[in-house]
């Protein structure tokens, strides 16, 4: 081994090693670690019993689970994200697009036990991981398919009633999930009294966040955006058709939905925290294309 593959060996122990070093002072057990085809999946256990998956021992929170409980929701943004759920009527179909730990799946097939529900993730590991240490199962009305997210929702023949696009990461974000090709097939792909739900990342760990708002803004009728209080998230409501709502009324049809299925939180709180209706184009960023994808940005 040359003394400079020697020095990135050691250099990369050591960086697992101060990773390991953090979880431990954090009180997290690391119950599972695998390298596989798109990233190192850890998951690890803290001392009440929450589950977290990351990708990289250093990686931001991709979900937390308590077992046996599908209405805890700890991560802010997977709160937020079910806003979406006012726009539309009582969901009979589903989709997720990024399965992580199955958070939103399967607190989606708890309070809509009717609907049919796909989950999409591109890594088999990942979809292992999810049944093996987050409780999610797969049964008649709720499926997880290994495929690319693009792939799939291009493959369609029957549109959903409700989309939700969580693949996006804090430092893996895949550049064929932002373009304007994909989110046309988006569209398609929803109902036309539906909606889309986005969960990506702000300004802050994003150089493309405000491209990626100008191509919902291209591509659909209306864009609301919720700001995630305590996170990095920014949750895009894309909807294909004509609805302007203002706060106000997009607080008080959220505040219903949580009200009828008695969740432990207020949807509507979760508007009035930080909601803007994205009327003008955004002038800070440009138009995502695919034949963009194969040039630097």
């Amino acid at each position: 081994m040359s003394a400079m593959n020697r020095c990135r060996f050691l250099h990369a122990v050591l960086f697992a090693f101060v990773a390991l070093a953090a979880l431990a002072c954090a009180g997290q057990t690391v119950l599972y670690e695998k390298a596989s085809a798109y990233s190192t999946i850890v998951v690890t256990e803290d001392e009440n019993g929450l589950r977290t998956l990351r990708f990289g021992r250093s990686g931001a929170r991709q979900s937390v689970v308590k077992p046996g409980d599908p209405d805890h929701l700890e991560l802010p943004y997977a709160r937020v994200a079910f806003v979406g759920l006012a726009l539309c009527e009582e969901p009979r179909r589903i989709l997720v697009v990024g399965l992580g730990g199955g958070t939103l799946p399967m607190f989606l097939h708890k309070h809509y036990p009717h609907a049919a529900i796909d989950a999409v993730d591109i890594d088999p590991d990942v979809v292992h991981v999810a049944k093996q240490f987050f409780g999610f199962r797969e049964d008649d009305r709720m499926r997880a398919h290994v495929d690319d997210g693009r792939q799939f929702i291009e493959k369609l023949r029957r549109p959903y009633d409700v989309i939700f696009l969580d693949a996006y990461g804090s430092d893996s974000l895949p550049p064929h999930l932002t373009t304007q090709e994909f989110l046309r097939a988006v569209r398609r792909a929803v109902k036309p009294g539906g909606a889309v739900v986005s969960n990506i990342w702000g300004r802050g760990s994003n150089p493309l966040y405000d491209s990626m708002v100008r191509t919902y803004q291209e591509v659909f009728d209306e864009l609301f955006i919720l700001d995630v209080r305590g996170a990095g998230n920014m949750i895009l409501l894309a909807l294909p058709r004509k609805q302007p709502l203002s706060r106000d009324e997009l607080m008080q049809l959220a505040r219903k939905v949580s009200a009828a299925k008695r969740w432990r939180f207020d949807l509507g709180d979760l508007v009035n925290y930080g909601f803007l209706h994205a009327r003008a184009k955004n002038q800070d960023g440009r138009v995502l294309r695919d034949g963009d994808l194969a040039q630097p940005r």
